[in-house]
């Protein structure tokens, strides 16, 4: 026979379990940029003032539901998160598939921008997030090449903290249409900087990493922490695919959200 196994009730004299309770509001708005509008989707909590807005660069298959899944969870612990699509020129209004031909059609666009319309977007986001009247204070995060941009935005003095999740490009400069300088660039970031990476992605292999970090520590940098998830490949965070692992990804979550917070 099967073994029956006795659930004794919880004594009287035992607290309750509180499970704090988000809900979240999204709503679509149009950026003024240099030569057109960027379509943006911001969520934030409902009911409370967010002073935190942080800018979140998607991968390259832009505002997909998979991506916004990851940004509610964010906006969850307290943020108002703003995602801007990467290619208002080429790919307006589009999520792309996660498939071949998406991806084809993402690398497309990306190779169709230059650095500078990239950094002009970026200026472009903060400007709108600045304005808002509910907004203290504005972090990056990033994925992908969306990590690239976080990075990049991080130059700019209005970011106090940035997270760029498994970023590509950053080691040899690929990211537009151009050859980006963000490594060289590095000691031009003030606020603080933390980079999570799979052990196992191809695109920033150990080599890569390590050429990352050490241009960082010899920037001067002071406040950067790098974090390398064993058995994590590129993109494990989507929870799309074979390649999702959702323990890195409760782990890198709980680690952003503490370091976006102050720690």
């Amino acid at each position: 026979m099967p073994e029956c196994q006795l659930i004794r009730p919880r004594p009287a004299n035992t607290r309750p379990i509180r499970v704090r309770q988000v809900k979240l509001r999204e709503q679509r708005v149009r950026v003024s940029a240099a030569d057109g509008e960027i379509e943006a989707i911001v969520i934030e909590p409902v009911g409370r003032r967010p002073t935190q807005g942080v800018l979140y660069y998607t991968d390259i298959f832009q505002l997909t539901e998979s991506t916004l899944r990851t940004a509610r969870r964010l906006a969850s612990a307290g943020f108002l998160v703003c995602l801007p699509e990467i290619y208002p020129r080429e790919l307006p209004g589009m999520a792309l598939e996660f498939d071949d031909a998406g991806k084809q059609a993402g690398l497309a666009a990306a190779a169709h921008t230059t650095t500078a319309q990239f950094d002009s977007d970026c200026a472009a986001v903060l400007d709108y997030l600045q304005q808002r009247g509910d907004v203290d204070r504005i972090d990056a995060v990033g994925f992908c090449l969306g990590g690239h941009l976080a990075f990049r935005a991080a130059f700019d003095p209005r970011v106090a903290s940035t997270v760029c999740f498994y970023p590509t490009g950053l080691h040899n400069g690929a990211l537009g249409s151009d050859q980006a300088d963000s490594l060289a660039r590095a000691a031009g970031i003030n606020g603080r900087l933390m980079i999570i990476f799979g052990s196992e992605d191809p695109h920033v292999p150990a080599d890569a990493r390590l050429q990352i970090i050490a241009a960082l520590y010899a920037a001067g940098l002071q406040h950067v922490e790098l974090h390398v998830y064993s058995g994590g490949e590129h993109a494990f965070m989507r929870d799309i695919g074979p390649r999702h692992d959702p323990m890195l990804t409760d782990l890198s979550l709980t680690e952003a959200i503490s370091f976006l917070n102050g720690r």
